[in-house]
Protein backbone atom coordinates (compact mmCIF):
# COMPACT_ATOMS: atom_id res chain seq x y z
CA UNK A 1 0.00 0.00 0.00
CA UNK A 2 1.65 3.92 -0.98
CA UNK A 3 1.81 5.79 1.94
CA UNK A 4 -0.24 9.07 2.01
CA UNK A 5 2.45 11.58 1.90
CA UNK A 6 4.47 9.20 -1.29
CA UNK A 7 0.64 9.53 -3.09
CA UNK A 8 0.17 13.39 -2.10
CA UNK A 9 3.72 13.63 -3.65
CA UNK A 10 2.44 11.90 -6.63
CA UNK A 11 -0.45 13.64 -7.25
CA UNK A 12 1.06 17.04 -6.62
CA UNK A 13 3.58 16.22 -9.08
CA UNK A 14 0.51 15.11 -11.72
CA UNK A 15 -1.44 18.23 -11.49
CA UNK A 16 1.11 20.52 -12.02
CA UNK A 17 2.83 19.01 -14.99
CA UNK A 18 -0.50 18.37 -16.41
CA UNK A 19 -1.61 22.28 -15.94
CA UNK A 20 1.67 23.46 -17.43
CA UNK A 21 1.20 21.39 -20.47
CA UNK A 22 -1.58 20.94 -21.48
CA UNK A 23 -2.50 23.75 -23.48
CA UNK A 24 0.35 23.53 -25.50
CA UNK A 25 -0.05 19.58 -25.75
CA UNK A 26 -3.70 20.37 -27.11
CA UNK A 27 -2.22 22.62 -29.54
CA UNK A 28 0.45 20.05 -30.86
CA UNK A 29 -2.67 17.45 -30.68
CA UNK A 30 -4.91 19.41 -32.74
CA UNK A 31 -1.82 20.69 -35.16
CA UNK A 32 -0.84 16.71 -35.26
CA UNK A 33 -3.97 15.58 -36.26
CA UNK A 34 -3.95 17.23 -40.06
CA UNK A 35 0.21 16.41 -40.41
CA UNK A 36 -0.42 12.75 -40.23
CA UNK A 37 -2.70 13.08 -43.44
CA UNK A 38 -0.07 15.42 -45.10
CA UNK A 39 0.01 13.75 -48.11
CA UNK A 40 -3.48 13.29 -48.62
CA UNK A 41 -4.22 16.76 -47.59
CA UNK A 42 -2.35 18.14 -50.22
CA UNK A 43 -3.32 16.35 -52.71
CA UNK A 44 -6.91 17.53 -51.84
CA UNK A 45 -5.85 21.05 -52.15
CA UNK A 46 -4.35 20.42 -55.48
CA UNK A 47 -0.78 21.68 -53.86
CA UNK A 48 0.88 17.76 -54.35
CA UNK A 49 2.75 16.54 -57.58
CA UNK A 50 2.32 14.18 -59.77
CA UNK A 51 5.19 12.55 -61.49
CA UNK A 52 5.24 11.43 -65.16
CA UNK A 53 3.75 7.60 -65.81
CA UNK A 54 6.35 5.87 -67.00
CA UNK A 55 7.11 2.20 -68.25
CA UNK A 56 8.58 -0.08 -64.98
CA UNK A 57 12.37 -0.46 -65.43
CA UNK A 58 12.82 3.51 -66.88
CA UNK A 59 15.85 4.29 -65.66
CA UNK A 60 16.54 7.64 -63.95
CA UNK A 61 17.41 10.92 -65.64
CA UNK A 62 20.88 11.90 -65.47
CA UNK A 63 21.31 14.12 -61.90
CA UNK A 64 23.20 16.77 -63.69
CA UNK A 65 20.92 17.31 -65.90
CA UNK A 66 17.87 17.39 -62.93
CA UNK A 67 20.68 20.45 -61.85
CA UNK A 68 20.72 22.17 -65.17
CA UNK A 69 16.69 22.45 -65.46
CA UNK A 70 15.92 23.74 -61.74
CA UNK A 71 18.76 25.88 -61.54
CA UNK A 72 17.56 27.26 -65.52
CA UNK A 73 14.35 28.59 -62.94
CA UNK A 74 17.31 30.53 -60.58
CA UNK A 75 20.01 30.95 -62.31
CA UNK A 76 20.97 33.63 -59.50
CA UNK A 77 21.10 30.73 -56.84
CA UNK A 78 23.18 28.06 -55.91
CA UNK A 79 22.07 24.34 -55.24
CA UNK A 80 22.32 23.48 -51.29
CA UNK A 81 20.42 20.20 -51.30
CA UNK A 82 19.10 17.53 -53.95
CA UNK A 83 16.54 15.01 -51.63
CA UNK A 84 14.40 12.20 -52.04
CA UNK A 85 11.72 13.51 -49.43
CA UNK A 86 8.83 11.67 -50.06
CA UNK A 87 9.68 8.89 -52.01
CA UNK A 88 6.44 9.78 -55.00
CA UNK A 89 8.65 10.09 -58.00
CA UNK A 90 10.82 13.57 -57.66
CA UNK A 91 13.81 15.63 -56.91
CA UNK A 92 13.62 18.41 -54.54
CA UNK A 93 15.95 20.72 -55.26
CA UNK A 94 16.88 23.49 -53.03
CA UNK A 95 18.48 26.92 -53.78
CA UNK A 96 19.77 30.04 -51.99
CA UNK A 97 20.85 33.08 -53.20
CA UNK A 98 25.23 32.99 -53.65
CA UNK A 99 25.51 36.63 -52.02
CA UNK A 100 26.74 35.91 -48.29
CA UNK A 101 23.86 38.06 -47.06
CA UNK A 102 21.27 34.86 -48.25
CA UNK A 103 18.19 36.25 -49.97
CA UNK A 104 14.91 34.52 -50.33
CA UNK A 105 15.05 30.16 -51.02
CA UNK A 106 13.52 28.53 -53.86
CA UNK A 107 12.81 24.79 -54.44
CA UNK A 108 11.70 23.44 -57.59
CA UNK A 109 10.68 19.43 -58.25
CA UNK A 110 11.68 17.69 -60.88
CA UNK A 111 10.47 14.60 -61.88
CA UNK A 112 12.68 11.01 -61.56
CA UNK A 113 13.02 9.92 -65.00
CA UNK A 114 12.15 12.60 -67.48
CA UNK A 115 14.04 15.05 -65.18
CA UNK A 116 10.97 17.63 -66.39
CA UNK A 117 10.44 20.36 -63.83
CA UNK A 118 6.83 19.41 -61.88
CA UNK A 119 6.54 22.58 -60.41
CA UNK A 120 7.42 24.94 -57.21
CA UNK A 121 6.27 24.39 -53.82
CA UNK A 122 4.14 27.39 -52.29
CA UNK A 123 6.92 28.64 -49.75
CA UNK A 124 5.74 29.72 -46.19
CA UNK A 125 1.97 29.78 -46.61
CA UNK A 126 -1.26 27.49 -46.58
CA UNK A 127 -3.26 25.72 -44.20
CA UNK A 128 -0.15 22.81 -44.14
CA UNK A 129 2.20 25.39 -43.66
CA UNK A 130 0.32 26.70 -40.67
CA UNK A 131 0.00 23.36 -38.97
CA UNK A 132 3.52 22.40 -39.36
CA UNK A 133 5.26 25.46 -37.50
CA UNK A 134 2.83 25.44 -35.02
CA UNK A 135 3.66 21.48 -34.33
CA UNK A 136 7.57 22.32 -34.90
CA UNK A 137 8.11 25.57 -33.42
CA UNK A 138 5.47 27.73 -32.61
CA UNK A 139 6.63 30.53 -35.52
CA UNK A 140 9.86 30.70 -32.83
CA UNK A 141 12.30 29.12 -34.49
CA UNK A 142 14.87 27.39 -32.06
CA UNK A 143 13.61 28.68 -28.68
CA UNK A 144 10.19 27.28 -29.72
CA UNK A 145 11.22 23.82 -30.78
CA UNK A 146 13.33 23.81 -27.69
CA UNK A 147 10.13 24.72 -25.17
CA UNK A 148 7.80 22.17 -26.87
CA UNK A 149 10.29 19.61 -26.04
CA UNK A 150 10.06 21.24 -22.00
CA UNK A 151 6.22 21.01 -22.62
CA UNK A 152 6.73 17.02 -23.89
CA UNK A 153 8.95 16.07 -21.17
CA UNK A 154 6.27 17.45 -18.36
CA UNK A 155 3.75 15.40 -20.64
CA UNK A 156 5.97 12.71 -19.80
CA UNK A 157 6.05 13.29 -16.20
CA UNK A 158 2.42 14.01 -16.13
CA UNK A 159 1.46 10.61 -17.80
CA UNK A 160 4.08 8.29 -15.36
CA UNK A 161 2.72 10.03 -12.31
CA UNK A 162 -0.62 9.48 -13.79
CA UNK A 163 -0.22 5.61 -13.78
CA UNK A 164 1.10 5.57 -10.21
CA UNK A 165 -1.79 7.22 -9.01
CA UNK A 166 -4.21 5.02 -11.10
CA UNK A 167 -2.52 1.96 -9.30
CA UNK A 168 -4.15 2.00 -6.64
CA UNK A 169 -7.63 3.54 -8.07
CA UNK A 170 -8.46 0.36 -10.25
CA UNK A 171 -7.90 -1.58 -6.52
CA UNK A 172 -11.59 0.01 -5.79
CA UNK A 173 -13.10 -0.27 -8.87
CA UNK A 174 -12.80 -2.88 -11.94
CA UNK A 175 -11.01 -1.63 -15.08
CA UNK A 176 -13.05 0.10 -17.59
CA UNK A 177 -15.68 1.47 -15.32
CA UNK A 178 -17.09 4.35 -15.56
CA UNK A 179 -19.72 5.05 -12.44
CA UNK A 180 -22.88 6.20 -14.35
CA UNK A 181 -24.67 6.69 -11.26
CA UNK A 182 -22.37 8.53 -10.30
CA UNK A 183 -22.26 12.62 -10.63
CA UNK A 184 -21.06 14.61 -13.97
CA UNK A 185 -17.02 14.91 -12.21
CA UNK A 186 -17.14 11.55 -11.30
CA UNK A 187 -17.84 10.11 -14.73
CA UNK A 188 -15.92 12.38 -16.27
CA UNK A 189 -12.97 11.29 -13.78
CA UNK A 190 -13.54 7.56 -14.51
CA UNK A 191 -13.48 8.23 -18.09
CA UNK A 192 -10.00 10.20 -17.72
CA UNK A 193 -8.77 7.63 -16.46
CA UNK A 194 -9.49 4.78 -18.63
CA UNK A 195 -8.77 6.44 -21.74
CA UNK A 196 -5.67 8.11 -20.26
CA UNK A 197 -4.62 4.26 -19.04
CA UNK A 198 -5.81 2.74 -22.78
CA UNK A 199 -3.40 5.79 -24.33
CA UNK A 200 -0.43 5.43 -22.12
CA UNK A 201 2.27 3.58 -23.79
CA UNK A 202 0.94 5.23 -27.27
CA UNK A 203 0.91 8.90 -25.51
CA UNK A 204 4.37 8.32 -23.94
CA UNK A 205 6.25 6.95 -27.40
CA UNK A 206 4.92 10.12 -29.11
CA UNK A 207 6.08 12.46 -26.50
CA UNK A 208 9.22 11.18 -26.08
CA UNK A 209 9.96 10.92 -29.95
CA UNK A 210 8.25 14.18 -30.04
CA UNK A 211 11.12 16.09 -27.91
CA UNK A 212 13.84 13.82 -29.49
CA UNK A 213 12.75 15.90 -32.66
CA UNK A 214 12.80 19.02 -31.22
CA UNK A 215 16.71 18.91 -30.65
CA UNK A 216 17.31 18.04 -34.00
CA UNK A 217 19.11 21.39 -34.62
CA UNK A 218 21.18 20.70 -31.53
CA UNK A 219 22.14 17.19 -32.44
CA UNK A 220 22.65 18.03 -36.05
CA UNK A 221 25.53 20.77 -34.86
CA UNK A 222 26.83 18.44 -32.52
CA UNK A 223 27.45 15.88 -35.17
CA UNK A 224 28.93 18.36 -37.54
CA UNK A 225 31.63 19.45 -34.48
CA UNK A 226 32.34 15.99 -33.85
CA UNK A 227 31.74 13.17 -36.72
CA UNK A 228 31.68 15.17 -39.59
CA UNK A 229 34.78 17.68 -38.19
CA UNK A 230 36.87 14.21 -38.21
CA UNK A 231 35.53 12.92 -41.87
CA UNK A 232 36.96 16.49 -43.08
CA UNK A 233 40.04 16.81 -41.11
CA UNK A 234 42.38 16.36 -44.00
CA UNK A 235 40.85 19.04 -46.31
CA UNK A 236 40.80 22.05 -43.36
CA UNK A 237 43.61 23.84 -44.76
CA UNK A 238 41.92 24.45 -48.41
CA UNK A 239 40.13 26.56 -50.09
CA UNK A 240 36.29 26.50 -50.67
CA UNK A 241 35.01 24.97 -54.18
CA UNK A 242 33.41 27.50 -55.99
CA UNK A 243 32.01 25.16 -58.82
CA UNK A 244 31.71 21.79 -57.76
CA UNK A 245 31.82 19.03 -60.40
CA UNK A 246 29.12 16.07 -61.20
CA UNK A 247 26.58 15.23 -59.12
CA UNK A 248 25.78 12.19 -60.86
CA UNK A 249 29.39 11.40 -60.72
CA UNK A 250 29.87 11.69 -56.77
CA UNK A 251 26.56 9.70 -56.36
CA UNK A 252 27.58 7.02 -58.44
CA UNK A 253 31.02 6.96 -56.36
CA UNK A 254 28.47 6.46 -53.03
CA UNK A 255 26.35 3.62 -54.63
CA UNK A 256 29.27 1.80 -55.74
CA UNK A 257 30.36 1.81 -52.56
CA UNK A 258 26.98 1.18 -51.01
CA UNK A 259 25.69 -0.61 -53.40
CA UNK A 260 22.71 -2.37 -51.03
CA UNK A 261 21.44 1.20 -50.24
CA UNK A 262 19.68 3.92 -52.04
CA UNK A 263 19.90 7.21 -52.42
CA UNK A 264 18.26 9.69 -49.97
CA UNK A 265 19.63 13.25 -50.49
CA UNK A 266 22.91 15.63 -51.28
CA UNK A 267 24.18 18.21 -49.36
CA UNK A 268 26.19 20.43 -51.53
CA UNK A 269 29.50 21.96 -50.98
CA UNK A 270 29.55 24.64 -48.22
CA UNK A 271 25.95 23.76 -46.63
CA UNK A 272 24.74 22.82 -43.65
CA UNK A 273 24.92 18.61 -43.86
CA UNK A 274 28.22 19.03 -45.59
CA UNK A 275 31.84 20.52 -46.05
CA UNK A 276 33.38 23.30 -48.21
CA UNK A 277 34.58 20.94 -49.99
CA UNK A 278 32.42 17.85 -50.23
CA UNK A 279 29.27 16.34 -51.59
CA UNK A 280 27.93 14.60 -48.45
CA UNK A 281 25.72 11.89 -49.89
CA UNK A 282 23.34 10.62 -47.43
CA UNK A 283 22.28 6.71 -48.65
CA UNK A 284 19.70 4.68 -46.72
CA UNK A 285 18.73 1.39 -46.52
CA UNK A 286 15.63 -0.44 -48.61
CA UNK A 287 13.70 -2.10 -46.02
CA UNK A 288 10.68 0.12 -44.00
CA UNK A 289 12.86 0.44 -40.89
CA UNK A 290 16.69 1.09 -42.46
CA UNK A 291 15.06 3.31 -44.86
CA UNK A 292 14.75 5.68 -41.95
CA UNK A 293 18.59 5.32 -41.22
CA UNK A 294 20.78 7.43 -43.28
CA UNK A 295 24.49 6.71 -43.80
CA UNK A 296 26.98 9.36 -45.34
CA UNK A 297 29.54 9.10 -48.08
CA UNK A 298 31.89 12.26 -48.57
CA UNK A 299 32.61 12.78 -52.27
CA UNK A 300 35.35 14.96 -53.25
CA UNK A 301 33.52 17.70 -55.13
CA UNK A 302 36.44 18.19 -57.53
CA UNK A 303 37.54 14.85 -58.21
CA UNK A 304 34.66 12.70 -57.12
CA UNK A 305 36.34 10.27 -55.16
CA UNK A 306 34.73 8.72 -52.00
CA UNK A 307 36.98 10.23 -49.37
CA UNK A 308 34.89 8.90 -46.19
CA UNK A 309 31.86 7.27 -45.07
CA UNK A 310 30.58 6.25 -41.42
CA UNK A 311 27.99 5.29 -39.68
CA UNK A 312 25.87 7.63 -38.10
CA UNK A 313 26.50 7.80 -33.87
CA UNK A 314 23.52 6.45 -31.79
CA UNK A 315 22.18 9.81 -30.82
CA UNK A 316 21.91 10.68 -34.24
CA UNK A 317 19.81 6.94 -35.83
CA UNK A 318 18.16 7.83 -32.12
CA UNK A 319 16.59 11.39 -33.82
CA UNK A 320 16.31 9.19 -37.49
CA UNK A 321 13.76 6.87 -36.06
CA UNK A 322 11.78 8.96 -33.83
CA UNK A 323 10.93 10.87 -37.08
CA UNK A 324 8.91 8.66 -38.62
CA UNK A 325 7.32 6.87 -35.19
CA UNK A 326 6.13 10.33 -34.16
CA UNK A 327 4.20 10.72 -37.21
CA UNK A 328 3.28 7.16 -37.62
CA UNK A 329 4.26 7.27 -41.23
CA UNK A 330 5.93 4.00 -41.47
CA UNK A 331 3.11 1.85 -41.90
CA UNK A 332 0.54 3.19 -44.52
CA UNK A 333 -2.90 4.21 -44.13
CA UNK A 334 -3.94 1.88 -41.32
CA UNK A 335 -0.93 2.99 -39.10
CA UNK A 336 -1.75 6.55 -39.96
CA UNK A 337 -5.47 5.97 -39.14
CA UNK A 338 -4.24 4.48 -35.74
CA UNK A 339 -2.48 7.25 -34.99
CA UNK A 340 -5.43 9.75 -35.76
CA UNK A 341 -7.52 7.91 -33.60
CA UNK A 342 -5.14 7.53 -30.67
CA UNK A 343 -4.61 11.37 -31.56
CA UNK A 344 -8.44 12.21 -31.28
CA UNK A 345 -8.82 10.27 -27.48
CA UNK A 346 -5.26 11.78 -26.34
CA UNK A 347 -7.17 15.45 -26.82
CA UNK A 348 -10.42 14.14 -24.92
CA UNK A 349 -8.05 13.14 -22.21
CA UNK A 350 -6.75 16.39 -22.23
CA UNK A 351 -9.27 18.33 -22.31
CA UNK A 352 -11.49 16.18 -19.31
CA UNK A 353 -8.00 16.90 -16.94
CA UNK A 354 -8.83 20.61 -17.45
CA UNK A 355 -12.26 20.12 -16.70
CA UNK A 356 -11.28 18.25 -13.04
CA UNK A 357 -8.95 20.66 -12.64
CA UNK A 358 -11.59 23.62 -13.34
CA UNK A 359 -14.43 22.06 -11.53
CA UNK A 360 -12.33 21.04 -8.63
CA UNK A 361 -11.99 24.56 -7.86
CA UNK A 362 -15.31 25.72 -8.20
CA UNK A 363 -16.34 22.87 -5.63
CA UNK A 364 -13.35 24.20 -3.30
CA UNK A 365 -14.50 27.66 -3.66
CA UNK A 366 -18.46 26.95 -3.68
CA UNK A 367 -17.72 24.48 0.11
CA UNK A 368 -16.26 27.68 1.96
CA UNK A 369 -19.14 29.74 1.06
CA UNK A 370 -22.00 27.47 2.55
CA UNK A 371 -20.33 27.22 5.60
CA UNK A 372 -20.02 31.20 5.73
CA UNK A 373 -16.46 31.22 5.26
CA UNK A 374 -14.28 33.91 2.38
CA UNK A 375 -12.58 31.32 -0.22
CA UNK A 376 -8.85 31.98 0.01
Amino acid sequence: MMAASTLRTWSAIHKWSSLVCTAFMLLLCLTGLPLIFHHEIEHWLGDDFVPASVPAGTPMADLDQVLQVAQSRHPDKAVTFVGDVSGDGYWYVNMVDRSKGGGERATVVVDYHTAQVLGEPKSEQGFMHIMERLHIDLFAGLPGKLFLGAMAFLLMLAIVSGVVLYAPFMRRIDFGTVRHDRPTRTRWLDLHNLLGIVTVVWAFVVSATGMINTLETPLIEIWRADQMAEMVAAHKNLPPIERPGSLQQAVSAAQKLEPGMQLGFVGFPGSRMSSPHHFAVFMRGTEPLTSRLLKPVLVDAQTGRVTDSREMPWYMSTLLLSQPLHFGDYGGQPLKILWAVLDVITIVVLGSGLYLWLRRRQVAQVAPQRNGEIPA
